[in-house]
């Protein structure tokens, strides 16, 4: 296991290293502070969420399963919080202003999102995912590693039946074996053999990334599909279905959660023939145009994905399965919370063109 140090430098002060927790590493949504050089420590010890109408807000303490609710402060109010002078502002501050503007705090989307805004990693280890949501992720990798392992080894060796197989057989005492191995991966992928970590590295990334994406659109699914269901009966409720103005919101937000979700699968639809191609004539060239294609659409898929699971988690807590809360209940719900910050959601996008990657 590696250790890390219990201390970390920002702008030349040493400042003790919070522990981040693995549902903060794998959420869409929660982003650790520490993360990022925040100075104040009440704040490197808390996280910035999106809440259900997609604004961020600090979350000072949670008291999830505890009966103690959620400790949210407002970023326009942390200076009153913290007695800080509104003038200058305080540097904590301003970074807090910059990273609410972020559309998902996904590792992936981070990665690129905070070297876009020129804001500084303090704790690199909060990229990652979690060992445990890695593990988990096995199975959704194997569709883009298995041809990997084919295409290299042509699947003769049964031995060889994931990626962390292929990690595997650089590992092998036996050096001659290694040597053989290596060799013929740098043959299939004309790279020098002193390439390969890297190439390797960086293709184990980019398969954990589409499978994270993928598994977390699987998890959101059941609650999209229930919401659907909820405003289709809101919509021929007696009561309600001659408001006109909660018919028209009703309308707005199924049109665009379709949208999104038509336009989500098509890219991973378009990931799929791209990586398809890539197997009929593997090469390392060909691999980084389909990594690039990948990568240029990190922050969008994470940002509708963190709309999505923010919105459908907080209906999902109020109401749990099909008799919970009535018709006006809910209908209140759709009107005050989940029509907010609908147009943020259409807004995200990525002008990258769509299935350009090998050509």
């Amino acid at each position: 296991m590696t250790h890390l140090p219990q201390q970390i430098e920002i702008d030349g002060q040493l400042y003790e290293r919070v522990g981040i927790a693995d549902f903060d590493r794998d959420s869409l949504h929660t982003l650790p502070l520490s993360v990022v050089p925040i100075k104040l420590p009440a704040l490197r010890r808390a996280r910035l969420v999106k809440t259900v109408r997609l604004d961020a807000a600090v979350e000072m303490f949670s008291g999830a399963g505890t009966g103690t609710g959620s400790g949210l402060l407002d970023i326009g109010n942390v200076e009153k919080e913290f007695n800080l002078p509104p003038t200058p502002q305080h540097p904590d501050v301003a970074l807090l202003h910059k990273l609410a503007t972020l559309p998902s705090f996904d590792v992936y989307s981070l990665r690129i999102l905070l070297r876009e805004a020129n804001i500084p990693v303090a704790d690199e280890s909060g990229l990652k995912l979690s060992p445990d949501r890695i593990a988990k992720l096995n199975t959704y990798m194997m569709t883009f590693t298995r041809p990997l392992v084919t295409a290299i080894f042509g699947g003769s060796d049964s031995s060889i039946a994931s990626f962390d197989d292929v990690l595997g057989i650089l590992r092998n005492p036996d050096v001659k074996k290694v040597r053989e191995n290596l060799s013929q991966i740098a043959k299939t992928l004309s790279l020098e053999i002193n390439d390969i970590p890297k190439f390797l590295e960086d293709f184990a990334d980019i398969s954990l990334s589409l499978s994270y994406y993928r598994q977390c659109l699987d998890a959101i699914m059941p609650a999209i599909d229930s919401f659907l269901a909820a405003t289709k009966e809101l919509k021929g409720n007696f009561q309600l279905k001659n408001d006109q103005n909660v018919m028209a919101t009703i309308n707005t937000i199924e049109k665009a959660i379709n949208n999104l979700l038509a336009n989500i699968t098509g890219r991973f639809e378009s990931f799929d023939r791209s990586t398809n191609d890539l197997w009929q004539n593997l090469s390392a060239e060909r691999f980084r145009k389909v990594e690039s294609l990948i990568r240029s659409y990190h922050t969008s898929i994470g940002g509708v994905l963190c709309a999505l699971s923010v919105k459908m988690d907080a209906w999902q807590r109020l109401f749990p399965n099909p008799n919970a809360g009535g018709p006006m209940r809910r209908s209140e719900f759709v009107m005050t919370e989940m029509k907010q910050g609908i147009e943020k959601i259409k807004a995200i996008k990525n002008d990258a063109p769509v299935g350009a990657a090998l050509r």
